[in-house]
């Protein structure tokens, strides 16, 4: 496969295939007013044409132009996993950096808190959540990144033990540095690295997890353009002879996917950090 074969490449060939798809889908998300061709919620033709001139990505059973929705729908998805991986982070990243550095029972609650989070499978503990809090971009991202925080909180957590034990982190106790300022300029550029590949990686993830939900009716009402949702909506007609309704949103969940999991393979062999969920 073609993402076995690219996955082969050193790190920094793996980041710049990465980033370039990641740029390009974003690219398009950014500009998608412009260049879009048609309204992705108003019907511009016949229902079912087929890929054409006039309609590159054909159109769908209400007529609306399929390539518009995908365009459209990018941002829809970059919205939701951004906004979920940036909430993610900083949270998972604070509690990790505070519960490694103190201990105590401050540690041991966290800790048993994202253990309970982390034995669930992150799917479905995000439609358990998004179903609670209802349809929407918003909810979802809170969804996705309640599920996320447990990976930042582990791999921090984990990291902080390890460099509170240093020497540099002692002798700045020692010299009355206070422990906010250690945590900020001690602690935490020491793991940066180890932040951007598991964001890289969680982000990855996140896009099929955002596909999931909105292919459930979690994330988006019709007839907002969504990846996942169109992808729902292509399978009915799957079997009738209309595979383009299906086959490029899923194209592109995984070609977006693939760029962020190629930026954070990358970034994992040039660090040697492996960072698996």
């Amino acid at each position: 496969m073609l993402s076995q074969t690219i996955l082969k490449y050193p790190g920094s060939i793996k980041i710049a295939v990465g980033a370039l798809i990641v740029s390009i889908i974003a690219l398009l998300a950014l500009t998608s007013p412009i260049i879009a061709p048609y309204d992705p919620t108003r019907s511009v033709g016949t229902p079912f044409i087929p890929p054409s001139r006039e309609h590159l990505m054909g159109t769908d059973h209400l007529g609306f132009d399929v390539f518009s929705r995908i365009i459209w729908g990018a941002r829809t998805v970059l919205q939701v996993v951004v906004s979920a991986t940036i909430t993610a982070l900083i949270v998972g990243v604070t509690l990790g950096v505070v519960s490694g550095y103190y201990g105590g029972i401050l540690d041991r609650v966290f800790s048993m808190i994202m253990d309970s989070l982390y034995a669930f499978p992150s799917l479905i503990l995000a439609i358990a959540i998004a179903a609670v809090l209802g349809p929407s971009p918003y909810n979802a991202a809170i969804a996705i990144s309640v599920v996320y925080i447990p990976v930042y909180y582990r791999m921090v957590r984990g990291q902080t033990l390890a460099i509170k034990a240093q020497l540099f982190v002692e002798a700045a106790k020692a010299s009355g540095v206070r422990d906010r300022v250690i945590m900020a300029r001690y602690v935490l550029p020491n793991i940066a690295h180890t932040i951007f590949v598991v964001a890289s990686l969680n982000i990855a993830d996140a896009i099929l997890t955002e596909a999931g939900l909105s292919f459930l009716g979690l994330t988006v009402s019709p007839p907002t353009p969504d990846w996942g949702f169109d992808l729902r909506i292509g399978q009915r007609f799957l079997l009738l002879g209309y595979w383009w309704l299906s086959v490029f949103p899923g194209l592109a969940i995984m070609v977006l996917a693939l760029g962020f999991a190629l930026i954070g393979e990358g970034l994992s062999d040039r660090l040697q950090i492996r960072a698996i969920r």
